[in-house]
């Protein structure tokens, strides 16, 4: 397979590159450190610069105001933001915005997706169902009064919800089918409870209580919510890997200015055979990425669905990103547990990133279940 990336995508990584350069991993106070969250909100000043880059509509239709590109590109982005630790709902803003993009009724996109290309929409999903561990959908119900929708129920842990403007929230209905439902943080029976994750970011324990929305707010559209799962995930897989490329390069950096009896600690085979392990950890992770990347974005035929990609993209990332946290505490000694030093913030977010993409034993389960399902002749 030919991962070379086109022109636009090349230019779209250069781009987040001039806008990141100045991002401090350590700028926020350390969870570590910090009671409750870490903040209150996004960090708005860089969500503006990403707007004025064009980064932010990216992946939308240039009738809406964006470039047209692929999720492929969004993946690239989100690489680079995660290098930094960047604060800013990437991933969750371009998935849902996508998924508009593709699904929802024309009217809505219009209306909706200008807006986020310029910085003045932030959008969210919530996706965790009510313990992580369930499908979204099945968390909440929607049924039809008339002309409009009646949501009920709970999703946890929601990223960025408090500063959102609408929550993208999956839903089954009576007749077994999943709908999205656009969801405005503010609306009338709709109720946020704060939640904490390991980074240290609030989340919301969202709660549903007949909430009504207008037809146009609700995307029923078969597969709007398979769309949105495989873009969040995906981007989630990117995240970890630019994480896990920054926490190595820091180790390297970090174990070849390090001597003991009088050389660097990097030309001891135990130190160099730990962190070329996790270097192919990470080109593990960077070639199931992009597969399942490239899977989502053409829609191309496989031996197996883009399920089967897309879990083993998880699976990568998910040990990946942990064996890579993991063997530079190791290796940066009681250093890497120094709250002056960023090492300690990596790790809390990896291991929200772990958490976050569920387990690999699951995945595996999941994985084995589409073999069985489509053996390979």
């Amino acid at each position: 397979m030919d991962f070379t990336f086109t022109e636009e995508q090349q230019a779209a990584v250069e781009a987040a590159k001039a806008v990141f350069a100045d991002i401090a991993p350590d700028a926020v106070p350390s969870p570590a450190l910090t009671p409750g969250a870490v903040s209150e909100d996004l960090d708005r000043a860089l969500w503006s610069r990403l707007a004025a880059a064009d980064l932010l509509g990216l992946t939308l239709s240039p009738e809406h105001g964006g470039a047209g590109l692929d999720p492929v590109a969004l993946c690239l982005v989100l690489r680079e933001s995660a290098r930094v630790l960047a604060r800013v709902p990437l991933l969750e803003t371009g998935a849902v915005a996508m998924t508009i993009d593709r699904y929802a009724d024309r009217a809505t996109a219009a209306t909706l997706l200008p807006r986020v290309c310029r910085g003045e929409l932030v959008l969210t999903a919530a996706s965790h169902g009510r313990t992580g561990h369930d499908p979204a959908d099945r968390a909440v119900t929607a049924r039809r009064d008339g002309t409009t929708w009646v949501l009920d129920g709970l999703q946890s842990a929601v990223p960025w919800a408090h500063g959102a403007d609408l929550i993208a929230v999956p839903a089954h209905t009576p007749e077994d089918r999943t709908v999205l439902a656009l969801v405005p943080r503010t609306h009338e029976g709709v109720t946020l409870v704060e939640q904490y994750s390991t980074s240290g970011e609030l989340l919301a324990e969202l709660h549903l209580d007949a909430v009504r929305l207008d037809s146009t707010d609700v995307i029923d559209t078969e597969g709007a919510g398979e769309r949105l799962r495989e873009l969040l995930t995906t981007g989630t897989c990117a995240l970890a890997l630019g994480l896990g490329e920054a926490v190595l390069a820091m180790t390297s950096q970090y174990t070849g200015k390090r001597e003991q009896f009088g050389h660097p600690v990097a030309t001891f085979q135990a130190v160099a055979v730990q962190t070329a392990d996790r270097y192919i950890d990470l080109r593990a992770m960077e070639a199931t990425l992009w597969q399942a990347a490239w899977r989502v974005s053409t829609g191309a035929d496989g031996a197996l669905p883009a399920a089967g990609d897309i879990a083993v993209a998880k699976i990568w990332a998910s040990e990946g990103v942990r064996r890579v946290v993991q063997t530079a505490q190791h290796l940066h000694g009681g250093f890497g547990a120094d709250t002056d030093y960023p090492l300690h913030r990596y790790h809390a977010w990896a291991k929200q990133l772990e958490l976050s993409l569920g387990p690999a034993a699951a995945h595996e389960e999941a994985l084995g279940d589409l073999l069985a399902a489509h053996p390979l002749g």
